[in-house]
């Protein structure tokens, strides 16, 4: 075969459509050949000697097979700086590949022409001209480009951009090879059954909604009466197809909350729920249906502001078992805490050969992180409380700005040193709703 079409790896590059001899194998690209217009002679080329000489091969008989003369079409037809030649090619590469594979259509051209530089010159040439969809100087008799650049002129310019291209393609790093684009199979996502490429499932919401409608048929003119009346059947039909509109809309509506709420993310998703509590996912999940009337940001809004209230509802519950214990500091609280799970590990139901190890229980390991008690309250308390409950740090208070309580009680002027009986009493009344405060307000307790 006389054509070869060079394919390359790495983008860019020269690559494009290569020419060569069937007889001496010389390559033909850039200067005249002779191609063979006989039918049993499928891109049969030879070069200027070769044919000169009567050279053959194959099933070539250059005395009674007719030829074409073919040269280099090198000269400007449309643009200044594109050739003939290059925009034979690019109209060939679109149809060999489709109209919108630009990379490859570039590597087609070859002459190191980038898939940008394809597609912006598509687009000017064919896409916005006047004489849409054909170019500006589509004109057999337009020659003013050819006249106004010399063809050896513009045969230079061309050596010229493509050795530019060329010393500045060997400077570049080296690029990765072309990868193999993901398919829009089910297989290629995360999600089992999702194709990215199409943003559809294997599986639609109600997939066999098609089969309603799949052989219906309307034939102009048809069910309609002489006096514009629709008959019965046709009625039936419009029902159904209206059906069937009404679960596309509820598929589409579906796909949309997918999309929005970042669904198909399932390996963050999944992280996520990981770092919360059974008692956290069980409230989320409640909350689910909600997401179909609300945007992503206000049902991620929502979704903390449940957490943070389950978290005050613990940290309540917890100040009010240290009430009803007697605890009167924080401390002592987090101590009642680690003894209580100390009790709780010695109660668990041992096995035959842990009998001889219950005498020598092992000591759980003070957890580093506050409990959500001290998380919800200790930054809250006023300033005097905040000191009095951490007696190894004393900070200086006439550094500290008082906060909202404090300039409430004393105003600008230093608060006064509190007592561990204030500070479990002033965390114990927030924690405990007004309701309840009210209720017992008559009777005493022990932090009273």
């Amino acid at each position: 075969m006389g054509v070869i079409r060079k394919k390359t790896a790495s983008r860019g590059t020269e690559a494009g459509t290569k020419f060569h001899c069937d007889v001496c194998s010389a390559d033909v690209t850039s200067t005249v050949r002779i191609s063979c217009a006989h039918p049993n002679c499928h891109e049969y080329d030879l070069c200027v000697p070769c044919f000169a000489a009567g050279e053959k091969s194959k099933n070539h008989d250059p005395s009674s097979h007719p030829f074409q003369v073919i040269e280099q079409n090198s000269v400007p037809i449309f643009q200044e700086d594109w050739g003939a030649d290059e925009e034979l090619l690019l109209l060939e590469g679109a149809e060999i590949y489709g109209l919108g594979s630009w990379a490859d259509i570039a590597d087609h051209i070859g002459g190191y022409r980038s898939k940008d530089e394809v597609r912006d010159h598509y687009i000017d040439t064919y896409v916005n001209s006047s004489n849409f969809p054909l170019p500006d100087r589509a004109d057999p008799d337009d020659h003013s480009l050819q006249d106004a650049i010399p063809k050896e002129e513009f045969q230079t310019r061309k050596k010229r951009r493509i050795e530019e291209r060329k010393e500045a393609a060997k400077a570049a790093p080296p690029t990765t090879p072309k990868q193999k684009p993901t398919a829009s199979v089910p297989a290629c996502h995360e999600v089992q059954g999702y194709m990215p490429g199409r943003l559809e499932f294997e599986t639609e919401f109600l997939n066999d909604a098609e089969e309603a409608v799949q052989h219906m048929t309307f034939e102009p003119g048809a069910g309609i009466g002489p006096n514009g009346e629709v008959d019965a059947e046709n009625e039936l039909k419009m029902t159904v197809v209206d059906i069937y509109n009404s679960r596309l809309t509820a598929r589409t509506e579906r796909k949309k909350i997918l999309f929005e709420h970042n669904l198909l993310e399932y390996r963050k998703n999944t992280a996520l729920e990981k770092k919360r509590s059974k008692e956290e996912r069980e409230l989320l999940h409640k909350a689910k249906p909600l997401a179909r009337m609300m945007n992503e940001k206000d049902f991620d809004d929502l979704n903390k502001g449940l957490e943070y209230e389950h978290n005050l509802r613990l940290a309540i519950a917890q100040l009010q078992e240290w009430r009803q214990m007697g605890i009167g500091d924080l401390k002592a609280g987090e101590k009642y805490e680690q003894d209580k799970q100390q009790r709780a590990q010695r109660l668990l139901p041992q096995g035959s050969f842990d009998r001889f190890a219950s005498a020598r229980p092992k000591q759980n390991q003070i957890s580093e992180t506050p409990t959500a008690a001290i998380q919800l309250t200790t930054p809250e308390l006023p300033l005097r409380l905040q000191s009095a409950a951490n007696p190894h740090k004393l900070p200086d208070l006439t550094d500290v700005t008082p906060n909202d309580f404090d300039q409430f009680l004393f105003g600008d002027a230093a608060p006064p040193p509190a007592s561990q009986d204030e500070i479990c009493r002033a965390a114990v009344k927030r924690s405990v709703p007004v309701e309840a405060r009210q209720r017992g307000s008559s009777r005493s307790t022990p932090l009273d």
